[in-house]
């Protein structure tokens, strides 16, 4: 979600001006000549970093596609630009390489400013750069296979459980995918849809929402093994798509949805494409999906879709899940007792249970995606080569609930190596997302509760 966040400028043009220029001099950027205009000067930076977001249909709160759209927003888009709020990118720049690397550079910062503090002028609409062809409905990346999934019914109020749902995947044959695009229907109350492509099982069962009845406290909050409770086994409840009864029985859910394909606030696609990779699947394989929505008043009806691009030509590269192909011959091994979290009242730096991930092949990371919620601080990727060799992968020191980004990468590990990852919380009043720093904050799938989810592929 973005802010709307309004301030006026204090020093004069010629000092803002000259303050850019030395600052860019110094790192070699290109400085804008003469008048700055939105058609020669402002529309290319939008296109390149803002406009993905910040068009009809997407979940930007305004369209900056035309002079007519952003001119009355020029005071916000200053603002954000010197506070770095705007565009969301949160990776320490002196830690990895991200060739998905949103943020913008001095010059770019510089011009922005300028067209605000010179008066916002349009230009001539022939300096403008061609527009960019967005895909049809919404897309980002032109589909070669959608899914629809089962139109959902949010209610206005109450918590939602995690539901997982699975599906025929649409493919007949043996299929390569080289990117995968979730697109919620009402992006406002989806916490995070998520899948994974699985063997069909004959137990599976098509068309029903499956979830755990997890036992809540009065403030809402899961009892589970933090505080004594162990729900790994309780009650399961099911519904048919299209139907409110739910029956309910003792056990264990047979339905699983997992976190490899997401569509979360920040995350609109995987695409392995630049990477000349793909993921194999199989005639006959399930789509298995993990839905989680949070209602915000209103009752409403969501609609997701979920589009592919294919190829029957296998890519050079083969995209592995964190857990294998079907959960069998994983490439890491992962030790996180992420599940005992239980964070102290008022403390504003607590450091999670610490992530150990062992890779047990030569691989190639090709992301990263750490998952977290309101009282978290900060993450941090660490690897250990086999020779000793340390390397900071990945470091966030803001992380933003609100933002979770993927930071794309190309990173090779040798067999050995280990990856240790830190989740640091806030649960003081400093939080401004913190909705009470009095309480003790375990771990849970709700927002009001904490997570730190190392995730990768």
């Amino acid at each position: 979600m973005a802010t709307r966040i309004f301030v006026f400028a204090i020093v004069t043009v010629a000092l803002l001006l000259g303050s850019f220029e030395r600052q860019a001099m110094a790192g070699g950027q290109e400085q804008p000549t003469g008048v700055v205009t939105f058609h020669k000067d402002v529309l290319p930076i939008l296109q390149k970093n803002c406009q993905t977001c910040h068009r009809p249909g997407q979940i930007g709160p305004m369209s900056l596609m035309s002079y007519k759209e952003a001119r009355p927003w020029t005071k916000a888009i200053k603002a954000a630009v010197l506070q770095k709020k705007m565009p969301p990118w949160f990776a320490d720049p002196k830690y990895g390489h991200f060739n998905n690397d949103r943020s913008l550079k001095p010059a770019e910062i510089e011009t922005l400013v300028a067209w605000a503090d010179t008066g916002a002028l349009e230009g001539d609409p022939k300096d403008a750069p061609a527009p960019i062809q967005w895909p049809a409905d919404g897309w980002q990346i032109q589909p070669d296979v959608t899914v629809d999934l089962p139109a959902y019914q949010v209610p206005a109020r109450g918590v939602k459980e995690w539901e997982q749902l699975a599906l025929p995947a649409p493919f007949k044959e043996d299929t390569w995918v080289t990117s995968v695009e979730i697109l919620p229907g009402q992006p406002a109350v989806v916490h995070h849809l998520c899948f994974n492509f699985e063997k069909h099982k004959p137990t599976t069962l098509y068309n029903v929402y499956e979830w755990m009845d997890v036992p809540r406290d009065e403030d809402g909050v899961s009892k589970n093994r933090a505080r004594g409770v162990d729900t790994k086994e309780g009650i399961v409840v099911r519904r048919e798509v299209g139907r409110t009864e739910e029956t309910r029985h003792q056990g264990l859910q047979t339905i699983r949805g997992g976190n490899e394909f997401c569509y979360l606030p920040g995350l609109p696609y995987e695409d392995y494409r630049p990477v000349n990779a793909g993921v194999f699947v199989p005639a006959g394989t399930d789509i298995v999906v993990s839905m989680h929505y949070t209602p915000n008043g209103v009752a409403l009806i969501d609609r997701t879709r979920i589009g592919f691009t294919v190829t029957k030509v296998a890519p050079a590269k083969r995209f592995i899940p964190q857990d294998g192909e079907n959960g069998e011959n994983p490439p890491i091994v992962r030790r996180h007792a992420i599940r005992e979290l239980a964070i102290p009242p008022y403390e504003s730096d607590y450091l999670g249970p610490v992530a150990e991930i062992s890779f047990l092949k030569d691989l190639e990371l090709v992301w990263f995606r750490p998952h977290a919620h309101m009282r978290a601080k900060s993450v941090q990727y660490k690897l250990i080569y086999p020779d000793g060799r340390e390397e900071i992968v990945l470091n966030v020191p803001r992380y933003d609930f609100n933002w979770q980004l993927t930071y794309r990468t190309s990173l090779k590990i040798p067999k050995g190596s280990k990856m240790y990852v830190e989740f640091r919380y806030d649960n003081s009043a400093n939080n401004k997302f913190n909705p009470d720093p009095s309480k003790w904050v375990y771990y849970g799938d709700q927002s009001w509760e904490e997570m730190g989810s190392p995730n990768m592929g």
